[in-house]
């Protein structure tokens, strides 16, 4: 069991990181460049409806950090319910 929630905290804390390397390349490299595009593929099927229910607020996009609270909250939960196993 042990196993298993340490493979939940690596993943989502992985998922996280690649979500913040995203948003910072987002500033400094052009969209058409191979690691930006290879992020964009993991990370866009995730903001995608989450940009469809939280407009922007001018220039700035919240869906990432919104994101990274459900990742979080997930990893709390699931850890939690096999914690409580």
């Amino acid at each position: 069991m042990a196993s298993l929630i340490l493979l939940i905290r690596v993943i989502a804390d992985l998922f996280v990181w690649v979500v913040i390397a995203s948003v910072l390349l987002s500033y400094f490299i052009s969209p058409y460049h191979p690691v930006r595009q290879a992020l964009d593929r993991i990370i866009e099927p995730f903001l995608a409806p989450i940009r469809n229910i939280v407009p922007t607020a001018g220039m700035i996009d919240f869906s990432p950090i919104i994101l990274i609270l459900a990742v979080q909250f997930v990893k709390l939960i699931l850890v939690g319910l096999l914690q409580s196993l």
